[in-house]
């Protein structure tokens, strides 16, 4: 992941960027927040991919999620959490999309596609890369809980929560 803030949160958090992308890559589905036109969030199922050191997002052409994010960059994704007791890890994921319409960048996103997942992105698609702007990695400590967080222009933070 390169672009942006993507270089700033691996060269800070090496450690904490490699967790969260760990947690995301453990079940490959997610959770997308977009903003609707009136405001309200809109919450949808998403398979995010990291490749080609960039976070990138594909979708169904024209759906409301992608109308969304064009009027309204910003999103944040929920990495799938199996479990209540969050054993592994909770993981959150917030930037901003840039949409993608360069035929070179579909191509390297249709090959490292394939590549990880076994299966061709069905076409046509829209594809957006997330510049990241924070990330967030909550995990069970025993009696309490760490949350570990980077937000661009901040650096990492620890919270314990009792």
């Amino acid at each position: 992941m390169a672009h942006g803030a993507v270089g700033e949160l691996e060269r800070e958090a090496q450690e904490l960027a490699a967790l969260v992308r760990g947690r995301f890559e453990a079940h490959g589905l997610a959770i997308l927040a977009t903003l609707r036109r009136d405001g309200s969030p809109r919450v949808s199922g998403i398979e995010p991919l990291f490749a080609a050191g960039d976070l990138w997002l594909g979708m169904m052409p024209d759906s409301l999620k992608v109308a969304d994010l064009r009027r309204d960059p910003r999103l944040a994704l929920h990495g799938a959490t199996v479990d209540k007791e969050v054993t592994e890890g909770d993981a959150k994921i917030g930037g901003r999309a840039v949409e993608i319409d360069d035929p070179a960048t579909f191509d390297v996103f249709r090959r490292e596609f394939a590549a990880r997942t076994g299966y061709e992105p069905p076409p046509p698609f829209d594809l957006f890369r997330v510049d990241v702007v924070d990330v967030s990695l909550l995990r069970p400590a025993g009696d309490h809980l760490t949350i570990d967080s980077w937000r661009e222009g901040r650096g990492v933070r620890r919270v314990e929560r009792r």
